[in-house]
Protein backbone atom coordinates (compact mmCIF):
# COMPACT_ATOMS: atom_id res chain seq x y z
CA UNK A 1 0.00 0.00 0.00
CA UNK A 2 1.24 3.55 -0.77
CA UNK A 3 0.32 5.06 2.51
CA UNK A 4 2.58 2.45 4.08
CA UNK A 5 5.63 3.38 1.57
CA UNK A 6 4.51 6.85 2.67
CA UNK A 7 4.56 6.60 6.33
CA UNK A 8 8.29 5.17 5.60
CA UNK A 9 9.23 7.87 3.61
CA UNK A 10 8.14 10.25 6.33
CA UNK A 11 9.76 8.44 8.56
CA UNK A 12 13.25 8.98 7.20
CA UNK A 13 12.73 12.98 6.54
CA UNK A 14 11.90 13.16 10.21
CA UNK A 15 15.19 11.60 10.95
CA UNK A 16 16.52 14.52 8.66
CA UNK A 17 14.72 16.91 10.94
CA UNK A 18 16.43 15.35 13.94
CA UNK A 19 19.74 15.36 12.90
CA UNK A 20 18.96 19.46 12.07
CA UNK A 21 17.53 19.49 15.39
CA UNK A 22 20.90 18.43 17.04
CA UNK A 23 23.01 20.17 14.96
CA UNK A 24 21.32 23.52 16.74
CA UNK A 25 21.06 21.96 19.97
CA UNK A 26 24.27 20.68 20.54
CA UNK A 27 25.50 24.12 19.83
CA UNK A 28 27.64 23.58 16.43
CA UNK A 29 25.14 25.80 14.45
CA UNK A 30 22.39 28.44 15.93
CA UNK A 31 18.82 28.31 14.06
CA UNK A 32 19.58 31.50 11.90
CA UNK A 33 22.41 29.59 9.97
CA UNK A 34 19.76 27.52 8.44
CA UNK A 35 18.99 30.77 6.26
CA UNK A 36 22.41 29.90 4.26
CA UNK A 37 20.93 26.37 3.60
CA UNK A 38 17.07 27.81 2.83
CA UNK A 39 18.75 29.89 -0.14
CA UNK A 40 20.71 27.19 -1.49
CA UNK A 41 17.56 24.72 -1.13
CA UNK A 42 15.36 27.60 -2.80
CA UNK A 43 17.77 28.83 -5.84
CA UNK A 44 19.91 26.10 -6.90
CA UNK A 45 18.21 22.45 -5.44
CA UNK A 46 14.67 23.47 -6.19
CA UNK A 47 15.25 24.69 -9.69
CA UNK A 48 17.29 21.80 -10.60
CA UNK A 49 14.72 19.45 -9.53
CA UNK A 50 11.92 21.29 -11.39
CA UNK A 51 14.09 21.24 -14.39
CA UNK A 52 14.99 17.32 -13.95
CA UNK A 53 11.75 16.55 -13.88
CA UNK A 54 10.74 17.75 -17.10
CA UNK A 55 13.41 16.00 -18.71
CA UNK A 56 11.47 12.93 -19.78
CA UNK A 57 10.16 12.18 -23.47
CA UNK A 58 7.08 14.55 -24.39
CA UNK A 59 3.93 12.25 -25.41
CA UNK A 60 0.37 12.67 -25.37
CA UNK A 61 0.14 10.92 -21.77
CA UNK A 62 2.34 12.80 -20.17
CA UNK A 63 1.17 16.17 -21.61
CA UNK A 64 -2.58 15.26 -20.78
CA UNK A 65 -1.40 14.65 -17.04
CA UNK A 66 0.02 17.90 -16.83
CA UNK A 67 -2.60 19.26 -17.93
CA UNK A 68 -5.10 17.07 -15.39
CA UNK A 69 -2.61 18.08 -12.59
CA UNK A 70 -2.98 22.11 -13.05
CA UNK A 71 -6.31 21.67 -13.53
CA UNK A 72 -6.87 19.59 -10.40
CA UNK A 73 -4.68 22.35 -8.34
CA UNK A 74 -6.86 25.25 -10.02
CA UNK A 75 -10.35 23.48 -8.65
CA UNK A 76 -8.65 22.73 -5.32
CA UNK A 77 -7.55 26.10 -4.47
CA UNK A 78 -11.05 27.14 -5.23
CA UNK A 79 -11.91 24.61 -3.21
CA UNK A 80 -9.68 26.30 -0.34
CA UNK A 81 -11.30 29.89 -1.10
CA UNK A 82 -14.90 28.77 -0.66
CA UNK A 83 -13.78 27.38 2.38
CA UNK A 84 -11.61 29.39 4.37
CA UNK A 85 -14.39 32.33 3.63
CA UNK A 86 -17.40 30.28 4.84
CA UNK A 87 -15.20 29.21 8.16
CA UNK A 88 -13.34 32.38 8.48
CA UNK A 89 -16.50 34.11 9.39
CA UNK A 90 -17.27 30.89 12.19
CA UNK A 91 -14.14 30.32 13.86
CA UNK A 92 -12.88 33.98 13.57
CA UNK A 93 -9.50 33.53 11.58
CA UNK A 94 -7.22 35.82 11.33
CA UNK A 95 -4.32 35.99 8.06
CA UNK A 96 -1.79 34.03 9.28
CA UNK A 97 -4.12 31.36 10.28
CA UNK A 98 -6.48 31.95 6.63
CA UNK A 99 -3.25 31.71 4.90
CA UNK A 100 -1.22 28.88 6.52
CA UNK A 101 -4.27 26.77 5.89
CA UNK A 102 -4.50 27.45 2.48
CA UNK A 103 -0.96 27.14 1.07
CA UNK A 104 1.03 23.87 1.93
CA UNK A 105 4.56 23.37 1.84
CA UNK A 106 4.14 21.73 -1.72
CA UNK A 107 7.63 22.50 -3.20
CA UNK A 108 10.02 21.15 -0.08
CA UNK A 109 7.87 18.24 0.60
CA UNK A 110 6.43 16.90 -2.16
CA UNK A 111 8.90 16.65 -4.49
CA UNK A 112 10.91 14.10 -2.06
CA UNK A 113 7.86 12.39 -0.98
CA UNK A 114 6.90 11.33 -4.74
CA UNK A 115 10.56 10.74 -5.90
CA UNK A 116 10.80 8.48 -3.17
CA UNK A 117 7.14 6.64 -3.10
CA UNK A 118 6.49 6.90 -6.70
CA UNK A 119 10.00 7.52 -8.59
CA UNK A 120 11.67 10.37 -10.43
CA UNK A 121 9.17 10.44 -13.60
CA UNK A 122 5.96 11.49 -11.65
CA UNK A 123 8.15 14.56 -9.97
CA UNK A 124 7.11 15.81 -12.91
CA UNK A 125 3.39 16.19 -12.10
CA UNK A 126 4.31 18.14 -8.64
CA UNK A 127 4.94 21.28 -11.17
CA UNK A 128 1.19 21.43 -11.77
CA UNK A 129 0.08 21.90 -7.91
CA UNK A 130 3.38 24.01 -7.41
CA UNK A 131 3.03 26.60 -10.44
CA UNK A 132 -0.73 27.42 -9.42
CA UNK A 133 -0.16 27.70 -5.67
CA UNK A 134 3.20 29.91 -6.82
CA UNK A 135 1.02 32.21 -8.19
CA UNK A 136 -1.92 32.42 -5.83
CA UNK A 137 0.61 32.77 -3.07
CA UNK A 138 2.44 36.14 -4.56
CA UNK A 139 -1.44 37.39 -5.33
CA UNK A 140 -3.85 36.44 -2.89
CA UNK A 141 -1.83 35.37 0.07
CA UNK A 142 0.46 38.72 -0.51
CA UNK A 143 -2.38 40.72 -0.65
CA UNK A 144 -3.89 38.88 2.42
CA UNK A 145 -0.71 38.97 4.95
CA UNK A 146 0.18 42.65 3.58
CA UNK A 147 -3.05 43.95 4.02
CA UNK A 148 -2.64 45.88 0.38
CA UNK A 149 -4.20 45.95 -2.56
CA UNK A 150 -2.14 44.60 -5.84
CA UNK A 151 -0.77 41.86 -6.75
CA UNK A 152 3.05 41.62 -6.92
CA UNK A 153 3.24 39.96 -10.39
CA UNK A 154 6.99 41.02 -10.63
CA UNK A 155 7.49 38.33 -7.84
CA UNK A 156 5.65 36.00 -9.89
CA UNK A 157 7.63 36.46 -13.06
CA UNK A 158 11.06 36.55 -11.62
CA UNK A 159 10.67 34.28 -8.79
CA UNK A 160 13.14 31.33 -9.39
CA UNK A 161 10.54 28.59 -9.53
CA UNK A 162 8.74 30.04 -12.05
CA UNK A 163 11.64 30.76 -14.27
CA UNK A 164 12.67 26.98 -13.97
CA UNK A 165 9.06 25.61 -14.64
CA UNK A 166 9.25 27.87 -17.98
CA UNK A 167 12.52 26.53 -18.44
CA UNK A 168 11.40 22.54 -18.25
CA UNK A 169 8.40 23.26 -20.27
CA UNK A 170 10.26 24.38 -22.59
CA UNK A 171 12.96 21.76 -23.09
CA UNK A 172 9.54 19.01 -22.32
CA UNK A 173 7.73 20.55 -24.98
CA UNK A 174 10.72 20.50 -27.65
CA UNK A 175 12.39 17.01 -26.90
CA UNK A 176 15.39 18.77 -26.02
CA UNK A 177 17.85 17.12 -23.52
CA UNK A 178 20.06 18.48 -21.49
CA UNK A 179 23.79 17.28 -22.62
CA UNK A 180 25.24 14.03 -20.59
CA UNK A 181 27.37 15.68 -17.90
CA UNK A 182 24.86 18.56 -17.44
CA UNK A 183 21.91 16.54 -16.99
CA UNK A 184 23.86 14.41 -14.72
CA UNK A 185 24.89 17.38 -12.55
CA UNK A 186 21.27 18.29 -12.39
CA UNK A 187 19.88 14.87 -11.38
CA UNK A 188 22.52 14.76 -8.52
CA UNK A 189 21.80 18.30 -7.34
CA UNK A 190 18.17 17.50 -7.53
CA UNK A 191 18.49 14.52 -4.59
CA UNK A 192 19.81 17.07 -2.50
CA UNK A 193 16.46 18.44 -1.71
CA UNK A 194 14.78 15.94 0.79
CA UNK A 195 18.47 16.06 3.20
CA UNK A 196 18.78 19.57 2.86
CA UNK A 197 15.08 20.83 3.52
CA UNK A 198 14.32 18.99 6.14
CA UNK A 199 17.68 19.72 7.92
CA UNK A 200 16.43 23.00 7.89
CA UNK A 201 13.21 22.50 9.05
CA UNK A 202 15.13 20.65 11.78
CA UNK A 203 17.52 24.14 12.81
CA UNK A 204 13.97 26.48 12.50
CA UNK A 205 12.49 23.75 15.21
CA UNK A 206 14.97 23.79 17.58
CA UNK A 207 14.62 27.69 17.84
CA UNK A 208 10.98 27.55 19.03
CA UNK A 209 9.90 26.41 22.32
CA UNK A 210 8.13 23.68 21.49
CA UNK A 211 5.93 23.72 24.70
CA UNK A 212 4.57 27.13 23.45
CA UNK A 213 3.59 25.61 20.52
CA UNK A 214 1.26 22.40 21.82
CA UNK A 215 0.11 24.93 24.66
CA UNK A 216 -1.66 26.84 22.16
CA UNK A 217 -5.33 26.03 21.34
CA UNK A 218 -5.53 27.71 18.26
CA UNK A 219 -2.94 26.20 16.62
CA UNK A 220 -4.45 22.24 16.76
CA UNK A 221 -7.63 23.93 14.95
CA UNK A 222 -5.86 25.49 12.23
CA UNK A 223 -3.51 21.84 12.07
CA UNK A 224 -6.92 19.96 12.08
CA UNK A 225 -8.27 22.21 9.14
CA UNK A 226 -4.91 22.21 7.24
CA UNK A 227 -4.18 18.68 7.44
CA UNK A 228 -7.59 16.57 7.52
CA UNK A 229 -10.76 19.16 6.97
CA UNK A 230 -9.60 20.75 3.58
CA UNK A 231 -7.88 17.39 2.29
CA UNK A 232 -11.12 15.38 2.93
CA UNK A 233 -13.55 17.84 0.97
CA UNK A 234 -10.70 17.68 -1.80
CA UNK A 235 -11.01 13.92 -1.99
CA UNK A 236 -15.06 14.01 -1.53
CA UNK A 237 -14.73 16.46 -4.89
CA UNK A 238 -12.44 13.77 -6.53
CA UNK A 239 -15.04 10.80 -5.77
CA UNK A 240 -18.02 13.20 -6.99
CA UNK A 241 -16.05 14.29 -10.44
CA UNK A 242 -14.21 10.97 -10.94
CA UNK A 243 -11.81 13.06 -11.88
CA UNK A 244 -9.18 10.20 -11.78
CA UNK A 245 -10.76 8.39 -15.06
CA UNK A 246 -10.11 11.35 -16.99
CA UNK A 247 -6.45 10.44 -18.02
CA UNK A 248 -5.00 6.60 -18.10
CA UNK A 249 -2.70 7.66 -15.04
CA UNK A 250 -5.35 9.72 -13.56
CA UNK A 251 -5.13 8.31 -10.17
CA UNK A 252 -1.97 8.54 -9.42
CA UNK A 253 -1.66 11.83 -11.00
CA UNK A 254 -3.98 13.11 -8.68
CA UNK A 255 -3.01 11.29 -5.93
CA UNK A 256 0.41 13.39 -5.93
CA UNK A 257 -2.35 16.68 -6.41
CA UNK A 258 -3.55 15.09 -3.27
CA UNK A 259 -0.51 15.08 -1.72
CA UNK A 260 0.40 18.72 -1.86
CA UNK A 261 -2.83 19.21 0.27
CA UNK A 262 -2.19 17.68 3.15
CA UNK A 263 1.53 18.87 3.69
CA UNK A 264 2.73 21.23 6.28
CA UNK A 265 1.88 24.84 6.23
CA UNK A 266 3.96 27.20 3.67
CA UNK A 267 6.99 28.32 5.10
CA UNK A 268 6.64 31.36 2.33
CA UNK A 269 3.63 32.29 4.97
CA UNK A 270 6.47 32.74 7.63
CA UNK A 271 8.59 34.98 5.09
CA UNK A 272 6.02 37.18 4.27
CA UNK A 273 4.65 37.25 7.92
CA UNK A 274 8.50 38.45 8.81
CA UNK A 275 8.58 41.04 5.37
CA UNK A 276 5.27 42.55 6.47
CA UNK A 277 4.94 42.35 10.37
CA UNK A 278 2.30 40.26 10.78
CA UNK A 279 3.04 37.81 13.57
CA UNK A 280 5.82 35.60 12.05
CA UNK A 281 6.11 33.94 15.04
CA UNK A 282 2.73 32.68 14.77
CA UNK A 283 3.05 31.64 11.63
CA UNK A 284 6.03 29.80 12.42
CA UNK A 285 4.76 27.91 15.30
CA UNK A 286 1.72 26.87 13.25
CA UNK A 287 4.54 25.32 10.59
CA UNK A 288 6.47 23.46 13.11
CA UNK A 289 3.13 22.12 14.32
CA UNK A 290 1.64 21.35 11.58
CA UNK A 291 5.44 19.76 10.38
CA UNK A 292 5.02 17.37 13.65
CA UNK A 293 1.97 15.57 13.09
CA UNK A 294 2.19 15.18 9.42
CA UNK A 295 3.77 12.11 9.92
CA UNK A 296 0.80 10.64 11.58
CA UNK A 297 -2.31 12.74 9.49
CA UNK A 298 -0.87 12.40 5.93
CA UNK A 299 -0.90 7.98 5.81
CA UNK A 300 -4.55 8.16 7.50
CA UNK A 301 -5.35 11.06 4.74
CA UNK A 302 -3.72 8.62 1.65
CA UNK A 303 -4.98 5.05 2.99
CA UNK A 304 -8.36 7.08 2.77
CA UNK A 305 -7.15 7.75 -0.71
CA UNK A 306 -6.90 4.51 -1.77
CA UNK A 307 -10.19 3.04 0.00
CA UNK A 308 -12.35 5.74 -1.43
CA UNK A 309 -10.89 6.11 -4.62
CA UNK A 310 -10.55 2.59 -5.52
Amino acid sequence: MISLLLMGQIGQLFLMILMGYILVKSGLLKSTDSKTISIIVLYLVIPCTIINSFQVDYTVETRNGLILAVIAAIFIHIIFFALTKLLGKIFKFNSIEKASIIYSNAGNLIIPIVAGILGDKWVLYCCGFMSVQLVFLWTHCKMMISEEKGADLRKIIINVNTIAILIGLILFITGIKLPGITKDTVAAVSKLIAPLSMIVAGMLMAGVKLRTIFTTKRIYLVALMRMIIYPAVVLVFFKLTNLTSYVPDGYTILLISFLATMTPSASTVTQMAQVYDNDADYANMINVFTVLVCIATMPLMVMAYEIILK
